[in-house]
């Protein structure tokens, strides 16, 4: 077991560290140049994913807060709760990162094509709602939320090292497994729905180019590039969601957590905040040409 946790530290510093490194560029290049509407999702895609590896069980958050002395029931209470809302934002920002791929590469005399400047007037609009609905969404289950008590083990689940769910009455537990399940199902939908939209559409282009162009000549237009990364990230998203889905609604329905689940658990929901910003770095020629450059000036200065 201590040499899986050395593997989940490894996973943690490596997602910190590329996301960190992908927040500040993309914060740089929204700053300082025009930045693409992907852009201003990828800076928030990058901090709620570093947010969300600190935030992701007894890694370093704990820490932090022993070190303030802050009582163990109220850190249960934050942790769980931000923990709960990054996951949301995670899904939504990748979710509308998909759909904004689809209607962006969309041909002109599409019916997706309409909705191309209103996405992006509306952006902010969007990132508003997304953050307003996952603050308040995730409000509900911070009542039965709270420090471990060995004392009555039997009627708590233990979701971490010194917190636990609280018994919740069939009807809420049922209400609450319905509608978080409600709201992921049909963002996974929307997100699998529009990648096979993507690769319709790229097939139908790669066969139109194959009929002007010789196959040799063949270049990989930015914007292929962009949807072919999307369509990686979130074929990553839904395998990991699923694995994530089906070993919590088995704990959570026979309300019992094995140390063992606990741990994979930790590995899968820090998978894909590890993956992404990797993804994003060896596919985004923006960031190719600035490791370029540095590779250049390093041989220079050698």
């Amino acid at each position: 077991m201590s040499s899986f946790r050395n593997v989940l530290y490894f996973q943690a510093g490596l997602g910190v560290l590329s996301n960190m490194f992908l927040l500040f560029f993309y914060t740089f290049i929204v700053l300082g140049h025009r930045p693409k509407p992907t852009d201003l999702m990828s800076c928030q895609l990058s901090f709620v994913h570093i947010m969300m590896i600190l935030t992701g069980g007894d890694i370093w958050l704990t820490d932090i807060f022993e070190s303030l002395n802050i009582e163990n029931d109220f850190k249960c209470k934050a942790t769980f709760y931000i923990h709960r809302v990054l996951r949301g934002l995670s899904i939504c920002i990748t979710c509308l990162l998909s759909v904004f791929q689809a209607v962006t590469i969309s041909p002109s005399n599409s019916l997706l094509a309409k909705f191309k400047h209103k996405l992006k007037e509306h952006m902010i609009h969007f990132f508003f709602c997304i953050w307003s609905f996952n603050l308040s969404f995730s409000s509900t289950l911070i009542f039965y939320v709270g420090a471990y008590i060995n004392m009555n083990a039997t009627n708590q689940m233990k979701v971490t090292k010194s917190c636990s769910l609280f018994p919740m009455n069939y009807i809420i537990r049922g209400l609450i497994l319905a509608v978080t399940t409600s709201r992921d199902v049909f963002l996974v939908g929307v997100m699998m729905t529009t990648s096979a939209y993507m690769v319709i559409i790229l097939f139908r282009h790669q066969r139109q180019c194959k009929h002007l162009h010789s196959t040799s000549h063949l270049r990989v237009s930015p914007e292929k590039r962009a949807t072919q990364t999307i369509l990686l990230l979130v074929v990553f998203f839904v395998i990991l969601y699923w694995v994530d889905f089906i070993l919590s609604i088995t704990s959570f329905q026979l309300w019992k957590y094995d140390s063992f689940i606990l741990t994979v658990q930790k590995f899968v929901i820090n998978a894909y905040p590890t993956i992404t910003p990797l993804v994003q770095i060896s596919s985004d020629k923006r960031l190719i040409d600035v490791f370029k450059i540095l590779k250049s000036k390093c041989h220079y200065i050698l």
